[in-house]
């Protein structure tokens, strides 16, 4: 029997920008997804997948020979194109073995936006020793940070290099006021893929300037007090708001909340962060997944 483990993801600075080669702040979450492989004579992967409460939410059998699946769904259909690029990427991958089951569990709810596809892939990739971002490329698509997060227990910077691997470096992210710090999840989840869809529309060589962006992301590891921080996180979402002709979701949604409210990832869904310590105010509002910074982040 092996056992895989993968961290979920928040993406802190350079959201969209990130995919073109801005460079972004991103921050490993102490909650995951694992996966367990076991050998069996039979020529078909067992699959079971297993949500945050230990409850079988999708299983199926894939055939080893064509990895076809026994269910026809979007959850199927993403699976059986993972073994399909594992089997391209590491063609003797299937070769030694009759075949496998395999027992995957999420330890966050799948929409909390935390990386349910990234840890996956980042196992799988484990287990099949090949490159994980390739398998992203193959499957998924994305810049790959959260591919960088799943791989590392600690902050990073991440730079995705067209030509190349990706630059991802340690990055010391340990502010003295974390204690004020807290992501708030916004009660429905982003779809990534539609979210990077609508940001190709959008671009021009124009916003492919990053200067600022990757200026900030310096910045805001730096920021020595709170009130500095939120300048540089309110800057980080203007910048990012016109990029994408979107407004910031403080301006659209909180705007009478006296900290600072920052988008994470794709706008619209998922977490955001704020800052201060009223977190009663976001709860007055139906928001009532609140979670502080010491709490998610490793």
């Amino acid at each position: 029997m092996e056992k895989f483990f993968s961290h979920g993801k928040l993406l802190i600075t350079a959201e969209y920008a990130v995919l073109d080669g801005a460079k972004a702040l991103a921050l490993p979450t102490k909650l995951g997804q694992s996966l367990v492989v076991k050998p069996i004579e039979s020529p078909e992967i067992r699959w079971k997948s297993f949500d945050h409460n230990g409850t079988l939410w999708f299983e199926t059998i894939l055939q080893l020979a064509s990895f076809e699946a026994n269910v026809t769904n979007e959850t199927a259909k993403r699976l059986s194109e993972c073994f399909l690029a594992i089997a391209k990427l590491q063609p003797g991958c299937f070769v030694a073995h009759n075949g496998f089951e395999m027992h995957s569990r999420l330890e966050f709810p799948q929409n909390w936006g935390l990386g349910s596809s990234s840890t996956l892939i980042n196992n799988l990739a484990q287990w099949a020793k090949v490159d994980a971002y390739k398998l992203l490329a193959a499957t998924f698509g994305g810049s790959g940070y959260d591919i960088a997060c799943a791989q590392h227990p600690y902050p990073i910077t991440f730079q995705k290099n067209l030509k190349s691997s990706p630059k991802v470096e340690k990055a010391v992210f340990n502010p003295s006021f974390k204690d004020q710090l807290f992501f708030v999840h916004q009660n429905q989840k982003q779809n990534s893929r539609d979210a990077i869809a609508h940001y190709n529309t959008l671009k021009t060589t124009q916003s492919l300037d990053f200067s600022e962006l990757n200026a900030l992301t310096d910045a805001l590891l730096v920021a020595t007090t709170l009130e500095e921080f939120e300048v540089l996180m309110s800057k980080h979402e203007t910048i990012v708001g016109n990029l994408i002709q979107h407004p910031p979701i403080k301006a659209s949604h909180f705007s009478d909340y006296n900290g600072a409210i920052k988008s994470l990832g794709a706008w619209g869904g998922d977490f955001f962060l704020a800052t201060g310590t009223e977190q009663q105010y976001f709860k007055d509002k139906g928001y009532n997944t609140i979670i502080p910074f010491k709490e998610m982040v490793l």
